[in-house]
């Protein structure tokens, strides 16, 4: 490293400033503020050079963390950004949305504040698109074959890539009218603006992917035709079936999965108008749900001028630091504060819901009580029970495997126990059909997306051409003991 004694230098983790509560609220805009490039440096400095650098390990895509750290500190902006997006196709999405497993597995960590290698990664590829600019990669020979890649999330997006870039002729299908996914979609555009997404689609355009949105493959496009017209097909489609809660009073309205309030959020940031909107102004909001989908629906509520809002876990409130239960470098259980937190309602643990009452056929309340572990099962703390008032229910509990349809029942995919379409350690469920993403593994990162998106592309390659140069972040044994 260029300053081996960083480390010992700088000790204090520094991240950019989150914009005052108040005027945040006020707009969709991303929630931080710009982070000086001396600063960023400094904490550069901090990495280690480990001789085993166990971040390696903590991120699924391998990314060469200690290499790109080392490269900012020196400023070698550009060399910085060869090394990052060799492992990584979109280090502006993960940058903004990972959870920094890789952070969580710093040998830093293990008595220090970790290196902050989210930070870093986020300011390379905007220096790069700032400055040199991230210049399309298009493939030097064609190889003839046809490739579908359906669905364009992260998966979906980074197989499409890999694949033209070896060579392939790559459409991508997307059933929405928008490519992104979830992406688009499902995250808040204070999380991430939609514009990063837009600018990495020209390259990805000018590399030679085919865009095609509007289209629900297996209905307007047929399984037929997708197996007469392609050489190979990649199923990116995601887990897309929300976990319900189906409890007396479920059938009233103002009950609603996230998934169908958060995209008509974003869609009217993206400036759609949309009919009969779900929205939070001036209502009572409870989010059923802990993690990061609740988070974003409590921010997205607050913004439309909620009247109050609860989110309820049924989980305890975890530790405030990291639980013996989670030692590092995994990644740890310990209380979280996202930027939404901050911003207002209220956090409710140990709690389960068990009836929504309502009038003239519309939710006005929920009936909850508290509950506690014992023997590895929830049960009902006695005379805790409390109602509270409810306009609007939003359940954000989780993804239960991807919406079976006829693309899928007419490919005829078997799936595994937990509901995900059961694949081989070749990444495929059928000769020539592959699985990326949350559709095999079931709900995860954002950074597995990429990585299984990267390697079934990989897989797909493979089975084309008989070998590949691509790279594959995860092996084949590490799906098959999934």
């Amino acid at each position: 490293m260029a300053d081996q004694r960083g480390f010992l230098k700088h000790t204090e983790r520094e991240l950019p400033t989150r914009r005052p509560v108040p005027l945040r609220l006020l707009d969709w805009n991303e929630v931080y503020t710009e982070f000086e490039k001396d600063t960023l440096k400094t904490q550069a400095s901090r990495c280690m050079d480990c001789g085993v650098p166990f971040c390696h390990n903590g991120c699924p895509l391998g990314n060469l963390i200690p290499e790109w750290n080392d490269l900012v500190y020196r400023d070698r902006w550009k060399d910085g950004i060869e090394r990052l997006h060799a492992t990584n196709n979109f280090p502006e999405f993960t940058g903004r949305l990972c959870p920094a497993p890789c952070e969580a597995s710093c040998v830093l960590g293990i008595n220090q504040p970790a290196v902050t290698i989210k930070q870093v990664e986020v300011e390379l590829i905007e220096n790069a698109f700032a400055t040199t600019g991230v210049e399309p990669v298009p493939p030097t020979v064609r190889t003839g074959k046809k490739v579908a890649v359906v669905g364009s999330g992260p998966a979906g997006l980074a197989a499409a890539q890999q694949l033209t870039r070896a060579g392939h002729t790559v459409t991508l299908f997307e059933r929405a009218d928008r490519i992104g996914g979830l992406l688009r979609y499902g995250i808040p555009e204070f999380k991430m603006e939609k514009k990063y997404i837009d600018r990495r689609l020209e390259q990805m355009e000018a590399e030679g992917t085919e865009f095609r949105t509007g289209v629900n493959v297996g209905v307007d496009v047929t399984v037929e035709q997708l197996r007469g017209d392609y050489d190979a097909v990649v199923l990116a489609v995601g887990s897309t079936i929300g976990r319900d809660l189906p409890i007396p009073g479920r059938e009233l309205d103002g009950i609603h999965q996230a998934m169908e309030f958060l995209p008509q959020a974003n869609r009217v940031q993206l400036g759609d108008e949309v009919t009969g909107q779900i929205t939070a102004k001036d209502k009572a909001v409870v989010i059923i749900g802990g993690g990061d989908t609740g988070a974003d629906c409590l921010g997205t509520s607050l913004r439309q001028g909620a009247k109050s809002v609860h989110q309820f876990e049924i989980m305890p409130r975890p530790p405030g630091e990291r639980a013996d239960s989670t030692p590092w470098p995994t990644y740890p259980l310990m209380f979280r504060v996202s930027s939404a937190h901050e911003e207002g309602g209220e956090r409710v643990f140990s709690v389960n819901t068990e009836e929504f009452t309502g009038k003239g056929g519309k939710v006005t309340a929920l009936k909850a009580h508290e509950v506690k572990m014992s023997g590895g099962r929830f049960e009902k703390v006695d005379g805790s029970d409390f109602e509270l008032e409810a306009d609007l229910v939003l359940l954000a509990m989780g993804f239960v495997g991807p919406e079976r349809g006829d693309l899928l029942d007419k490919l005829g995919v078997e799936y595994d126990a937990r509901g995900n379409i059961k694949r081989d350690d070749e990444f495929s469920t059928q000769p020539g059909v592959f699985v990326a993403g949350d559709a095999g593994r079931g709900q995860s990162l954002i950074v597995w997306a990429i990585a299984e998106g990267r390697s079934a592309a990989a897989a797909a390659d493979r089975y084309l051409m008989g070998t590949t140069d691509l790279p594959a972040p995860i092996v084949p044994t590490q799906v098959a003991q999934r």
